[in-house]
């Protein structure tokens, strides 16, 4: 989709090459737009475009369109809807909120330096950024809304399943929570990804000057009316000379825009330090939810540590136990041989039941001491 900065949109089926001559990029920077680093996050400035790459947004931006890939998909149509609705007002108005016009009140051309900031003669101070930076800044609102939705919603399914985890450890909750986790490592490789590359930007104020499309067409148009107009009044008579009379003029305007390049970011700057400061607020949202998975987890594991050492007692209980009753059955098993003795001689029983009575309670008494000298060793708790 091709749309220009008054609003007006047309589908377009372009090749590679004509989309290099279009917009004057290097086909090196076709392959950032393909399915290969669709994943990644970049912003690059070449000498008539910018070429954005933003989640789901890859678009080609220059000075007077922007030619935008895979514009019907669900989640570009709500920033095409924005640019549709936005740029048209914003390039309608100038900076002190009246229609764009001179003295005489006639509306001026659609030219390039229409595009460019106004100013506000009181203040001196710029109202309204150039046709690649409310791309830009549509483009980075967009992503970073559907951040927020995708941040919100993932806060509000933690709630539930965190604290149904704590009630019930149970393999259905544990795989909950393990999605949970999935999907947030996720979203916030994404949000990193987009952080990033702005910190990049915000690092290098070389880099932010090259994103001035508008004034490098402007700057470019201006030596080439002065170069026009010098060759049509024969000021320069010669081929060579008006060769010579191009560059210097160029590296007149390169000088002129190198010593004023702070206050040509400081709008650009203030732009990238917002949706910085809103990316890093997403990205700590996501960080609160992780550590709150974390917590919940230490918790859980700290719940069955407690389930497993009260298991491991009770089976030191039980082979206690087990001990006695084992030694009370040897003397039993014992005495049930076919061995010689003289108190089988004995048919009035009146030796049964105090030598039973004896040997089950020595071996109570055995399990007792066992159970005394556990306690003693913090074994079996307090």
């Amino acid at each position: 989709m091709r749309l220009d900065r008054w609003g007006v949109s047309e589908t377009l089926h372009l090749d590679k090459g004509s989309i290099i001559r279009r917009a004057g990029l290097p086909p090196r920077d076709l392959r950032i737009l393909g399915p290969v680093f669709s994943d990644s996050s970049s912003i690059l400035a070449r000498e008539k475009a910018m070429v954005i790459n933003l989640e789901f947004i890859r678009a080609i931006v220059t000075a007077d369109e922007i030619l935008l890939l895979d514009p019907l998909t669900i989640d570009v149509i709500p920033f095409v809807e924005q640019l549709t609705h936005h740029l048209p007002l914003k390039n309608l108005v100038c900076g002190n909120g009246q229609p764009g016009g001179d003295d005489h009140g006639e509306k001026h051309d659609d030219s390039p330096g229409d595009q460019l900031p106004r100013l506000n003669e009181a203040t001196g101070a710029e109202h309204e950024l150039p046709f690649e930076f409310q791309v830009l800044e549509l483009a980075l609102e967009t992503v970073c809304s559907s951040f927020d939705v995708n941040v919100s919603g993932l806060e509000r399914r933690a709630t539930p399943v965190l604290e149904e985890l704590t009630k019930n450890v149970s393999t259905r909750n544990l795989d909950r929570v393990r999605t949970l986790k999935s999907d947030l490592t996720r979203l916030l490789a994404h949000v990193q990804k987009v952080r990033d590359e702005i910190e990049h930007l915000l690092d290098d104020n070389e880099d932010m000057a090259h994103l001035y499309l508008t004034r490098k067409q402007l700057q470019n148009q201006q030596v080439e009316a002065l170069i026009s107009s010098a060759a049509s009044n024969s000021i320069v008579p010669g081929g060579t000379s008006l060769s010579r009379l191009n560059n210097s003029f160029r590296r007149s305007v390169s000088i002129a825009t190198s010593m004023h390049l702070d206050n040509d970011v400081e709008d650009l700057e203030m732009l990238l330090e917002a949706y910085f400061m809103q990316l890093d607020g997403i990205r700590n949202r996501i960080l609160s939810v992780r550590e709150y998975i974390d917590d919940t987890e230490d918790y859980v594991n700290i719940q069955l540590d407690n389930q497993r050492n009260e298991l491991i007692q009770l089976q030191l209980t039980l082979t206690i136990a087990s001990f006695g009753i084992a030694v009370n059955t040897f003397i039993a098993g014992a005495f049930a041989m076919n061995i010689q003795s003289k108190l089988y001689s004995i048919d009035d029983g009146s030796f049964f039941w105090p030598f039973v009575g004896g040997t089950s309670s020595g071996c109570f008494m055995i399990c007792i001491v066992l159970l005394w000298y556990a306690r003693w060793k913090k074994l079996l708790g307090p």
